[in-house]
């Protein structure tokens, strides 16, 4: 659902970005090619392919295999320069393969864009920091029942998110973590220890603050349930609800300002960053 005052953003799954890059890899396998002095016929018998598949790389409309660059690169002498496009390939593949739901597609391109973010989470872990195990365990409990290829697709998507916290420049990420979602063992033990030492690396990342509101605290202004708040460069800060799979993008300056304050209000009542660290590895070591 879109925010009060706020259309629905454009290029939902970043398809035309990702069109981008097969295009401007396409026109440098030309330009190479035509620099060898090879037709597409002849590019294409070097290297398996068919004169027509070429021409559909070279345009931009099928993806360039990372196998197909490397050998390219060798044929036509590129010095590397196409292998090492191989990895960009291979993201921008998992990209296209991301579906969101809908009602969950607004906030997720918001968020992948946004300099700043800050959740409270009393449910579960944050998505940004759910290892794959756990966000499976997640989807697999989910009633009524998600079929396999459904858990596998909304996995995906999940795990694609967390580019946020390895682009450059990252953003500002602070969560607060309920305690006791963190001594929930879901999706068994493996997974749950798994889950934590992944919390405590993540929490070592310069731009990341994770603490944790303990169960022993006698206030807690975050009873209202979970939220996230968003910031983007250039535009004012908004706020993101979801309970049941209903979600709901918040613009409203007001609305906004309240569950700012309840979340400064949660920090203080929190355990710092170094206590809440500690305590996490405290849980591992009771595993």
């Amino acid at each position: 659902m879109a925010a009060r005052g706020e259309t629905s953003a454009e290029d939902p799954a970043g398809s035309e970005e990702v069109a981008d890059l097969f295009r401007a890899i396409g026109r440098m396998i030309k330009a190479a090619r035509e620099r060898a002095g090879m037709s597409q016929r002849e590019l294409g018998q070097r290297v398996g392919y068919g004169e027509e598949q070429i021409s559909s790389i070279e345009r931009g409309r099928r993806t360039p295999q990372p196998e197909f660059l490397v050998a390219v690169d060798e044929l036509l002498g590129c010095g590397g320069l196409l292998a090492l496009l191989a990895e960009d390939v291979e993201r921008a593949k998992t990209r296209r393969r991301v579906r969101h739901p809908d009602w969950f597609q607004d906030y997720a391109n918001l968020e992948a864009r946004a300099v700043e973010l800050c959740y409270f989470a009393n449910q579960a872990v944050p998505g940004v920091f759910q290892t794959k195990n756990y966000a499976r365990a997640v989807f697999a409990s989910r009633q009524p029942f998600f079929d396999e290829e459904t858990i596998e697709r909304r996995v995906t998507a999940r795990l694609a998110r967390q580019e946020l916290l390895s682009k450059w420049p990252p953003p500002t990420v602070s969560a607060i973590v309920q305690e006791s979602v963190l001594r929930q063992s879901f999706g068994g033990p493996s997974v749950h220890r798994e889950q934590l030492e992944h919390l405590v690396q993540v929490s070592r990342l310069r731009h990341v603050e994770i603490q944790v509101m303990p169960t022993v605290s006698e206030d807690h202004a975050g009873m209202g349930g979970p939220f996230t708040l968003l910031e983007i460069k250039g535009r004012p800060r908004m706020a993101y609800l979801e309970v049941q799979h209903v979600s709901r993008l918040i613009s409203d300056p007001e609305d906004v300002r309240v569950l700012a304050a309840k979340y400064g209000s949660i920090r203080g009542q929190a355990l710092t960053t170094r206590e809440s660290v500690r305590l996490i590895e405290k849980m591992m070591g009771d595993l």
